[in-house]
């Protein structure tokens, strides 16, 4: 399963979490593309 669906489900914001390195904000999932939310529901 992928860090962003099991950090969704335990209901915190993947994309909020971001740490700044070498002038680059970078993601804790650092991955491209949007979770469709309504199929995990």
């Amino acid at each position: 399963m992928h860090p962003a669906i099991m950090l969704h489900l335990l209901g915190i914001d993947d994309t909020r979490l971001t740490s700044r390195h070498l002038g680059r904000d970078y993601r804790l999932t650092d991955v491209y593309g949007t979770m469709v939310k309504e199929i995990l529901a």
